[in-house]
Order: structure tokens, then sequence, then C-alpha cells
């Protein structure tokens, strides 16, 4: 009798067990499958750009002579009209001395010349001759005024000063480069958009609004100050199929210096467009794939092309059509022509599980 009792127990150990394998083979033979929906949403995408000042100029010597004195030291904040630099003004003075004197002759004999004319001694045209060689001393004066004030090299703008090449003594000439001035109060950041997202962009903003823009910094730390797209440049680089952008960018704090780099992040926006979860694909060299379910519910890879990759989803190119069925899950279990269960899951479902959020 135990004996009896210990072979009915094996039977529905194996009976129970061959159950639960089958169960469990019917249940792995069933799949979700979903198909593209289309939707309007949006990324962000980042572009490489290039960080240059509002202001940023060469300073250079107007008049040749010896480097005087330097007044300011280099990366230093300076003002309008501060005095930079000045050159030797030897030179300069004496021939606005001998300008100041001539002045002085021209008008003594403009004085002595009315005087005679007045008592007819001499014809109105000796004045006259008089009063146009006072104008030119005048003319002089002034000229060497002027030489003798560009012996100052001043501050045109408030801006933050660059390296200084030349040292104090130095014989420079005309024209001698001194240093740079950067006014870095605000800055532009250029980077280049592709022609496809270029008409996007130029779409979304038909209503005359600048977008606003961030920037990454070097250090992968985003700019705390937002900018703003404010212009377009006029025509295409045909060789890249590219248009350059400038965004705009509040540097109150002085942070960001001409010349560095760093990546704008633009929204783009994705109209009308077919899209799938990207856990419905796998990859292979390189390219991405999808099961196909067909009216027989056999499945067959289809490679497809991605335009745009977005968190969680991918936007087609081509490959997939409205009313597609595809494999959801299961993806890495099934093979080509294979028959199988699926249960059908609704896109818009399926986007909502996936948290799809516009950037």
């Amino acid at each position: 009798m135990n004996q009896a009792l210990v072979v009915s127990c094996l039977v529905l150990l194996f009976s129970t067990g061959c159950k639960n394998h089958t169960q469990e083979k019917e249940e792995a033979a069933k799949y979700t499958v979903t198909s593209p929906v289309r939707v309007d949403t949006s990324f962000t995408k980042e572009y490489v750009a290039q960080i240059q000042s509002i202001k940023n100029i060469e300073v250079r010597a107007q008049e040749k002579g010896y480097l005087q004195s330097i007044n300011v030291d280099e990366g230093r904040y300076v003002h309008a009209d501060q005095v930079l630099f000045k050159i030797v003004p030897t030179v300069y003075e004496a021939e606005l001395l001998k300008a100041q004197a001539a002045v002085k002759k021209a008008e003594l004999e403009l004085l002595n010349s009315k005087i005679l004319s007045d008592k007819n001694i001499v014809s109105k045209s000796e004045s006259a001759i008089a009063q146009a060689k006072l104008d030119e001393a005048n003319a002089d004066l002034k000229l060497a005024q002027l030489h003798l004030s560009l012996t100052e090299i001043k501050v045109p703008f408030d801006g933050v000063i660059d390296r200084i090449p030349l040292k104090l003594g130095s014989l420079i000439d005309e024209g001698a480069l001194l240093t740079s001035l950067s006014d870095n109060k605000s800055v532009y950041a250029y980077f280049n958009v592709p022609e496809t997202e270029y008409l996007s962009y130029k779409a979304q903003a038909e209503n005359g609004t600048m977008q606003s823009v961030g920037l990454i910094l070097a250090n992968n730390q985003l700019h705390k100050y937002k900018g703003v797209v404010e212009t377009i440049e006029g025509q295409f680089d045909n060789e890249t199929g590219n248009i350059a952008f400038r965004a705009k960018f509040p540097n109150p704090d002085l942070l960001l210096k001409h010349g560095e780099t760093g990546k704008v992040q633009m929204t783009v926006p994705v109209k009308n467009s077919l899209v799938i979860p990207q856990k419905a694909t796998y990859e292979l060299q390189d390219k991405v794939y999808v099961f196909v379910v067909d009216k027989d519910n056999k499945v067959k890879s289809r490679n497809i092309v991605v335009k745009y990759r977005l968190s969680n989803i991918y936007v087609i190119e081509s490959g997939l059509e409205d009313g597609d069925k595809i494999v959801l899950e299961g993806v890495q279990n099934v093979k080509d022509d294979d028959k199988i269960e699926y249960k059908f899951i609704e896109p818009k479902e399926v986007l909502s599980s996936l948290q799809l959020i516009k950037q």
C-alpha cells in the first residue's frame, strides 16, 4: 500500500510539473504587439558652438614712438576713456609748439593787414590772403593737437584687456598691436544647423518670437542664463548643408570669454512624425530592425531608418507605415517566420507608459 501511495505521488508530481511546463511554454509563446503612431513632439539637440564677445577689437598704436607707460594689467576690467598706454610725446609736443607759434604769427599778420587795408595802404586782397594763412595755421595746430592726443591710447568702451605683448621702452611703429579689448557682458554663440532642422525651426518661429536656448560649457555645466536665437545667416554652406545660427547669452558674471567653445541646446520640433518605442527594436551591424507581424501571425525582420533618437522612442524616416504591427515585448526571443500569439496594445497606451515628455 505504501508503494502504491508513493507511485501515486510521483504520478501527481509528474503530471503537475508537465502541466506547469506546458503553461509556461504557452505563456512564453505569447507576445505583446503594437503599431507605429504619428505624434507631434520635440527634443533637445546639442550643437557645437563658438563663443564670441559682443565687441572684440584690437588696440593698436596710431603713432610711432617709444612706449612710455602701461597703465593697466592683463585681464583687468577697464572703463571707457581710461588711458591704457602712453607713447613718448616729445616730437609731437614740439610740433604742437611750432603750430601754436605759426598761429600767433598769422594772427599778427592778419591784424597788420587789416590796419593797412583800412588806411587804403594795401588792397583788401592782402587782408584776405592773411586770413587764409591764419586758417591754414589753425588747421596745422589742430593736426598737431590730434597727433599729440594719439600718443595716449584710451579705452573706447568698457571691457576686459587681453595679453599685452610689448614692454615699457619698446619702440613701436604706427599700427603696432598693443592688446585686445572684449566687451563680455553679453556674448554671441555661433552654431551650425542642418537644413531639415532649420526648416522645422522656421515653421515654429513663424509668429516672430525668438526661441530660448541653453548653453553647455566645456566642463559640461549648464550656463545659468538662457539665451535667444537672434539671427540666421543668409545662405547655406554648400559643402556641409548647414546654415549658421547666432544666439545671444547674458554674461553679467563675465564667466564666458571670447574664443571659448560650448554646446547650444535647442528644442527641435517634430511634427506629425511616425514613432515607435526603442524597446521594439534591435541592432545588427549598425542597422536597426523590428519584427513585423503579418496577417498570418508570422514575424519578419525588417530594417528601418531612424531619423531622430529621442528619449525612449525612435522617429522613423522609412521602413514602417501606419498600421504595421510590430513586436513590442520579447524581441530577443523571436526569429523570422515564427508564428506567434500576441496581445495588441494601443500605441498611445504604449507611449503613455514610456512617459514621453516634450523637452
